[in-house]
């Protein structure tokens, strides 16, 4: 009822709205533009300096409101106004649930998991065995899981493959898990500050996309992990680490699979920035998503139709939509897998992978910017 008063409010004074962001609203006049980001009763405004003045003396008309000024804290989210840009961090956010977790003493280490092994048997994640007992409820493993998941979705697409594998097993949790747990809170404290940096030239940059599929990330039921990662201006604005619903045959059938899932969710931030940029009045040339992908043979079929071989008769045609959006919405071009960022969203990286990720996905420490 709430948003349906304030929604018909902004509407009637002349703000635009579209079903693909229902919580933005954007109005433009003259070279004048702001835009509103709503969550419940708390409201980001955007624009230019005249525009934000009249819309909040128009707010201030219907609503009793404060005014707070500039954003530096919102929903557990940190934004650090810097000279050259703005980073959007949750050190206090990691600094409370370390402490909530009794880990704000731990020595810090440089990944946030162990490289796993390729035997299923030496897997130090796989599930609990008949001869190993489940965690007790003194280990709230739930709890954490919970606190690390919003972490993994809003700043930090650095622990999403991590928080992901060990999210599977809160149902019935052992001490190996817990241990693996406590390897992500050693990273954390040794990266609280750490976050993503949008430079103030970041709006120039095309969005960009990576996707990769890792075979048979969990092997124990036989399903493989999607990978998917969204840049604009070299800083990370989308990612995806999930463990596959099907189980994919080969390589090539896992990788068509992520492909087919970070080109939908290409199309929705199309459609997303589309709709600000026009709303806006800043109507430019309309590029196809660039999405790398490092199976060569996934892109071939993609780009040169779904040919019905042995090996692949068995894949559903819907997955080969994205193949529709090829050359019009997207341009699928090859990378080679060590050059991939979703890589970091499909296993776990030795240390020296793991960080040479880490600036390309535009992730900063507020130290180093600082200094």
């Amino acid at each position: 009822m709430w948003y349906q008063h304030l929604s018909q409010y902004l509407l009637s004074h002349g703000f635009k709205n579209d079903d693909i962001c229902p919580c933005i609203f954007i109005k433009h006049y003259l070279k004048e533009f702001v835009i509103i980001a709503i969550y419940v009763d708390d409201l980001n405004i955007i624009g230019t300096s005249n525009a934000i003045e009249d819309v909040v003396a128009m707010l201030r008309c219907q609503f009793e409101m404060k005014d707070l000024g500039l954003t530096t804290f919102c929903l557990g989210l940190q934004i650090e106004h810097l000279s050259n840009g703005i980073l959007l961090h949750q050190s206090s956010y990691i600094h409370k649930i370390l402490k909530r977790f009794s880990m704000d003493q731990a020595h810090s280490i440089r990944t946030p998991m162990v490289v796993r092994s390729l035997d299923p048997s030496r897997d130090p994640f796989r599930p609990r065995s008949s001869n190993e007992s489940a965690l007790g409820p003194q280990y709230p493993y739930m709890a954490v899981v919970g606190a690390l998941m919003y972490l993994a979705n809003c700043t930090r697409p650095d622990i999403s493959f991590a928080v992901n594998l060990l999210a599977r097993y809160s149902h019935d949790p052992t001490r190996r898990h817990w241990i693996g747990i406590k390897q992500i809170f050693r990273y954390l404290r040794g990266t609280q500050d750490m976050g993503l940096f949008f430079t103030n030239d970041s709006m120039h940059g095309q969005l960009t996309g990576y996707s990769d599929a890792g075979f048979l990330s969990d092997p124990h039921v036989g399903r493989s992990q999607t990978g998917y990662v969204f840049l604009v201006g070299g800083t990370t604005i989308s990612w995806r680490s999930t463990k596959q619903t099907l189980a994919a045959t080969s390589s090539n059938h896992a990788e068509i699979l992520a492909l087919h899932e970070a080109s939908r969710e290409c199309l929705w931030l199309q459609r997303l920035i589309g709709h600000i940029e026009s709303s806006c009045g800043f109507i430019g040339p309309s590029l196809p998503t660039v999405i790398y992908e490092d199976n060569y043979a996934c892109i071939n079929q993609f780009k040169k139709g779904f040919i019905k071989g042995d090996r692949i008769k068995h894949i559903s045609p819907k997955f080969f939509f994205t193949r529709e959006l090829n050359d019009n919405y997207i341009n699928i071009q090859p990378i080679t897998s060590s050059k991939n960022l979703a890589d970091i969203f499909t296993k776990s990286l030795p240390a020296s992978k793991h960080w040479l990720n880490i600036p390309s996905l535009g992730l900063r420490r507020l130290s180093e910017l600082m200094s």
